[in-house]
């Protein structure tokens, strides 16, 4: 059994900011795998499914950043869900727009809704980070993770999201590095082999 959690905050006025790309994320997940329709459990908006065979849990927390982990814990507690078992999926400022980032365990890095986690069932949990790029001052960053996605970020957000829910299967079977090359892949597949020479034909 498996959790998947996207971070966010929730209502019409922050679904499109770079805060909640986690959200973002986790929609595009239940939509590629068939899940069922989200309901309102746990504090959060929870939607099941099967990935690789694996029963699959997906969580939006509606609790507001802050205090995502009251949801995931409650979530975790409930199906008897193991931190490395749990994968969660936000933005992160200090990673290049459109880049990928996964572990398992690590610190917070400054990010309220990891901290928050962390500190209901510990650290020892995926940590899918989607960079969103910096603003280049600290001060700015509030108002920019809270600012909408401009119309030039969706050209490369939304490819990322769909990598990210074609990809998801292997990061289910634990395989980080697979996942990440495997969402690497699908957004820039190599360029196809030329045509091999007939020798056999030669004189």
């Amino acid at each position: 059994m498996r959790l998947i959690v996207g971070l966010g905050n929730p209502g019409a006025r922050y679904e499109r900011n770079r805060h909640n790309i986690g959200f973002m994320a986790v929609d595009r997940i239940v939509r590629r795998h068939g899940f069922g329709p989200f309901r309102s459990k746990f504090q959060g908006a929870l939607a099941e499914g099967e990935i690789g065979g694996e029963r699959v849990y997906a969580l939006k927390p509606q609790t507001f950043m802050n205090a995502s982990g009251d949801s995931v814990g409650e979530v975790a507690r409930f199906y008897k869900i193991a931190p490395p078992e749990i994968a969660v999926i936000y933005d992160e400022i200090d990673l290049a727009a459109g880049k990928l980032r996964v572990k398992r365990g690590g610190g917070a890095a400054g990010h309220n809704g990891i901290r928050s986690i962390d500190a209901v069932i510990g650290e020892d949990f995926w940590r899918v980070r989607l960079g969103v790029g910096h603003p280049g001052v600290k001060e700015l960053v509030q108002p920019y993770v809270l600012q909408n996605f401009d119309a030039e970020e969706i050209g490369w957000l939304v490819p990322l999201l769909d990598a990210v829910a074609e990809a998801l299967p292997v990061l289910i079977a634990d395989d980080a590095p697979g996942f990440m090359s495997k969402v690497a892949l699908i957004l820039k597949p190599p360029p196809p082999k030329p045509p091999r020479a007939d020798i056999e034909n030669k004189d």
